[in-house]
């Protein structure tokens, strides 16, 4: 007889969201976190698309320890003497059922891990699970330093590489264009003082994304996000553009900062966090082995990420895809039989489900953002010279098509009209 019904490896927010779903159904869990305790080593830019956990846990936000709720958007184009802007604000972006959140996970991770605990959940860190274990040809548990800990089925959530999904020939190595990486600094500030800067009430949050001058015209982009007395500064960069480059990403990090566009809003703020972290970006192309005999794999173990260059999305995902692999489980528990074709049910559920969905719906989307370099080099500098030039008066006005035309033209009106075909079917 197994030790556990289901071994989770991993108390990220998808482990922890599918030991929970499957603690709540009476399935006796453990979940080996391998960080001094839920994470300590994981990290985001720190934004939480909170519809998937409010499935599950209902009303989350009001007991979690969010920091913000995003009522503000915003996505600029910087070059070195410009920045423009598109702004939104409203209230409808704080409805709970499709509410975003900023969050820290050292603190946000520990709170989930704890409801998968509160629900009879066992979760042990440090521990690193360092094989799996073997019946017949059959996933059937994990050892854990000089400890065998036997399971009927093992949930693989260990992050973007997963060392034992690729052990257990699941997962492929990472290539280079499948994966970006992110930096991230946690600059601490007085909430009033960031309320002013960023035109916020208490609780409001607002989301900063940048490209252009960030990425130095490389693959990549900027992003600042509001907490309650601090702020989420980073880079996210595409992984074989940078390798290309002789680019220091901390020195990218630096120039991002002291930007003119940046600086203002960052000055007095006290360093408190630095953290770096893969980014799986490969879309269905690095989608690996889901399920076989014994074993799950989920979250970014799984690759479920995806950027839109105006939304990067992954823990909803994450969330989504533990409370999946819990209904599989439970449903293999059921019938006594974990075997591959049962767990197959598990990539069933999320095709039918937004995760699987959207990437495919979105699956031109890691090479349109990948290799249309204009979008990092040309076009931050066309959208200055467009609105600079609509805004300067210097004697008769001109039609604005007039003053356009130029520059579209500069640019080159097949680029454009190629890179917006693409982008409207990829984005």
């Amino acid at each position: 007889m197994a030790d556990y019904d289901a071994i989770v490896v991993g108390a990220g927010v998808s482990g922890s969201t599918a030991a929970l779903c499957m603690a709540k159904a009476g399935m006796s869990v453990l979940v080996v976190e391998r960080g001094d305790r839920p994470g300590v080593k994981n990290m985001t830019g720190g934004r939480l698309y909170g519809h998937s956990l409010e499935t599950i846990l209902p009303g989350f936000a009001a007991q979690a320890p969010i920091e913000r709720t995003v009522i503000r958007e915003k996505i600029s184009m910087l070059t070195g003497e410009s920045c423009c802007t598109l702004d939104v604000s409203s209230a409808r972006f704080a409805n709970p059922a499709s509410a975003s959140y900023t969050v820290l996970r050292a603190e946000f991770d520990p709170w989930l891990a704890g409801k998968a605990e509160e629900a009879g959940c066992d979760v042990v860190c440090p521990a690193s699970a360092d094989e799996l274990l073997y019946d017949n040809g059959k996933v059937a548990g994990v050892r854990a330093g000089e400890d065998e800990l036997t399971a009927d089925v093992v949930l693989l959530a260990d992050g973007v590489n997963s060392p034992l999904g690729r052990k257990a020939g699941l997962k492929k190595e990472l290539a280079p264009d499948m994966v970006a990486v992110g930096v991230k600094e946690v600059l601490e500030l007085p909430g009033g003082v960031i309320n002013d800067r960023f035109n916020l009430e208490p609780g409001e949050g607002a989301a900063h994304l940048f490209a252009g001058e960030p990425s130095q015209g490389m693959v990549g982009g900027g992003f600042v996000y509001t907490n309650k007395e601090s702020l989420s500064v980073g880079l996210v960069m595409s992984m074989h553009t940078l390798t290309a480059s002789r680019s220091r990403l901390p020195d990218l990090l630096q120039a991002f900062r002291d930007s003119k566009a940046l600086k203002p809003l960052l000055s007095g703020g006290k360093l408190v966090e630095y953290s770096a972290h893969l980014v799986p970006e490969g879309g269905l192309r690095m989608l690996p082995t889901l399920a076989a005999d014994g074993v799950l794999l989920l979250g970014d173990a799984a690759g479920f990420c995806l950027n839109l260059g105006y939304t990067v999305r992954g823990m909803d995902y994450a969330i989504a895809s533990g409370m999946l692999a819990a209904e599989t489980a439970l449903e293999a528990k059921n019938k006594g039989d974990f075997s591959a074709a049962t767990l197959a049910g598990y990539t069933t559920r999320l095709e039918q489900s937004f995760v699987l969905r959207d990437l495919h719906t979105h699956q031109r989307a890691p090479d349109f953002i990948g290799h249309t370099s204009r979008l990092y080099q040309e076009y931050p500098q066309l959208a200055e010279d467009l609105l600079t030039g609509l805004f300067t008066v210097n004697g008769p006005s001109t039609l604005f098509i007039k003053k356009a035309l130029p520059v579209l033209s500069k640019a080159g009106l097949f680029n454009l009209l190629k890179d917006a075909f693409r982008g409207a079917r990829s984005i």
